[in-house]
């Protein structure tokens, strides 16, 4: 048990570490899954909403362009796109716990 929390510590060490800050810790996603969260929203939705989430393609993610926009909101454009643009759905790759992690983080500013 003793290796097992060593290395639960040494992932979200990691976390921190290739983000730049610490990574939220949230006991309903794994640490390991944050990190694949990060790199995802960092990668596939900055390719399009830039890679500093500041906007590209589609609009700013930032805490103040997403300030007046309901969570729920938030989750449901992620999960089901959309349509007539080009934000896809994502619910065959994300989680709704996935998805919830991801929005309050870009609420606070996303982890680097």
């Amino acid at each position: 048990m003793i290796v097992g929390i060593a290395a639960l510590g040494l992932t979200f060490s990691m976390a921190v570490f290739a983000t730049g800050h610490a990574v939220e810790a949230d006991a309903s996603i794994a640490a390991t899954r944050q990190i694949e969260l990060v790199k995802l929203v960092r990668q596939d939705c900055g390719s399009c909403h830039g890679l500093a989430l500041k906007g590209g393609l589609g609009p700013a993610l930032s805490p103040e362009a997403l300030k007046d926009k309901p969570a729920d909101s938030l989750k449901s454009v992620i999960l089901h796109g959309r349509p007539h643009t080009a934000m896809p759905p994502w619910q065959r790759f994300l989680s709704e716990a996935d998805v919830e992690w991801i929005v309050s983080n870009l609420q606070k500013g996303f982890p680097r």
